[in-house]
């Protein structure tokens, strides 16, 4: 049946986030219900929240970096029980049929993917609702599996901060003896550096802030780029084979370009906005690449996973209570946190 549950989300594009009491939907026969004990905050939670790029539908409850404990499985669930250590990320549905979903790229569904939250139910057309909340109902095959090497708290931040530098680093096969630069150093940009130590990779942090330089060697970079240092740039030209830029604004790129050796790949994964355009010149002659990169999907996202657990890449992360959650979101906005808030779930309890 129906439940009801605890949640904290918004009501319109300037309202605060307060505690909201949504419905959950009944299991259905391909489902699978869990209790949600932390959830992560993105930075798209506040895009949405504020409307910021005119899709956003309330009253909604953010959150799509979820992890938990399965309550309850609907009675063709095969691969997840009652006990099991899960994951929701950003998306909890697809048509799954499409040539892209088959493939393993539901986050490109021809039809297109259901987001976590602020999304449409394929079946009933109820808005989805997000992690901010106790407990949550999803499709099986959007549920992850959580290794059991993985806190469950520093696990949230990998279902999309991870998954969002993961996937782009093993599309162009980031590996040992080869060199890369972070571009950026804030929730993608430090994950970035994790996981790409962690491939073998020699990772230079590119930064305006000479002072995240000892953080960001903390992290696992071997070396240090600072961006407004216009000697150590050009000394760096042709350095490496990849560059993944996290700067999650409108941005000059021909910078990062240039610092890309022949056949080498930028990738974007902040910036969803237009940017400047570069020199074409700078591209041809040496079959340089410059390419976009979103989540990957349910299989890369489980691969994930199990190759941060394997490795023990965690991202650095700040627990807070859901009343702190308004806060959090100030901090977030002025660059305030090294480098993911998490919320502990089991705090709505006690609200």
């Amino acid at each position: 049946m129906v439940t009801t549950a605890k949640a904290w989300g918004v009501t319109s594009a300037d309202s605060p986030v307060a505690p909201l009491t949504i419905d959950r939907r009944e299991l259905r026969p391909e489902d699978v219900a869990i209790k949600i004990s932390h959830c992560g905050i993105c930075h798209t939670d506040l895009h949405f929240a504020h409307n910021d790029w005119g899709i956003s539908e309330y009253p909604m409850v953010p959150g799509h970096e979820i992890v938990g404990t399965v309550t309850g499985v609907g009675s063709n669930v095969t691969n997840h029980k009652i006990g099991d250590r899960v994951a929701v990320g950003c998306l909890v549905d697809s048509d799954l049929t499409c040539e892209e979903c088959r493939g393993g790229y539901e986050q490109f569904c021809i039809a297109g993917p259901t987001f976590t939250y602020s999304g449409r139910d394929r079946q009933s057309g109820e808005l989805t609702q997000g992690g901010y909340s106790d407990h949550v109902v999803v499709r099986e095959e959007f549920v992850c599996s959580i290794p059991d090497g993985l806190d469950m708290a520093r696990a949230a931040p990998l279902l999309c901060a991870g998954i969002t530098t993961y996937s782009p680093l093993k599309r162009f096969g980031v590996g040992g003896g080869q060199h890369v630069a972070v571009v950026g150093l804030g929730g993608l940009g430090h994950m970035g550096v994790k996981l790409a130590a962690a491939m073998g990779a020699h990772v230079t942090m590119v930064t305006t802030s000479p002072e995240k330089g000892e953080d960001a060697r903390k992290l696992g970079a071997h070396d240090v780029l600072v961006s407004t240092d216009g000697q150590a740039m050009e000394a760096a030209t042709g350095r490496f084979h990849f560059v993944l830029d996290t700067i999650p604004v409108m941005h000059d790129l021909q910078p990062y370009v240039n610092l890309l050796r022949p056949h080498g790949a930028l990738v974007l994964v902040g910036a969803l906005e237009p940017l400047p355009g570069v020199n074409g010149f700078n591209l041809i002659f040496g079959n340089r690449i410059i390419a976009g990169s979103a989540i990957g999907g349910l299989r890369e996202t489980q691969q994930m996973l199990d190759f941060c657990a394997a490795k023990n890449v965690m991202p650095e992360i700040e627990i807070i209570r859901a009343d702190e959650i308004n806060e959090a979101w100030d901090r977030l906005k002025k660059g305030e946190v090294r480098y993911r808030f998490v919320i502990d779930m089991s705090s709505l309890e006690a609200a």
